[in-house]
């Protein structure tokens, strides 16, 4: 059973930052791709940025290229999402997840496992 621990988020500025980390547990997790999603009140979850399973291909939303980073360190099964210049339209529920493929995607339903989410705000 695959597990994944979501940390970091909170309250901040526009303009500011925040790392989140995701922590998985199993051992297949350098063989898959990850991938942070989001989700605003009222609206749909939403693809933020993937990462292939070795770390090396990233695909990021247009709302938050530029901005977003996504890393992955493999020897400690953790996935990371910085975010620099955050906006108040930034705000919402973020969350991990794991898909069934080593290639970066977009689609929800490549995604076998999600973590459990952790709040990012951001004032204005």
């Amino acid at each position: 059973q695959v597990q994944l621990v979501q940390s970091g988020g909170g309250l901040v500025q526009a303009g500011g930052s925040l790392r989140l980390s995701c922590a998985a547990s199993g051992r297949t997790f350098s063989s898959y791709a990850m991938g942070w999603f989001r989700q605003a009140p009222g609206k749909e979850r939403e693809f933020v940025a993937a990462i292939n399973w070795i770390g090396i291909i990233a695909d990021y939303a247009d709302s938050v290229k530029g901005r977003f980073t996504i890393s992955r360190d493999n020897a400690k099964n953790t996935v990371y999402l910085q975010m620099h210049s955050l906006k108040p339209e930034d705000t919402a529920v973020y969350y991990c997840a794991k898909t069934r493929t080593s290639s970066a995607t977009r689609e929800t339903y490549e995604y076998a496992y999600w973590g459990q989410g952790t709040q990012v705000t951001v004032s204005s």
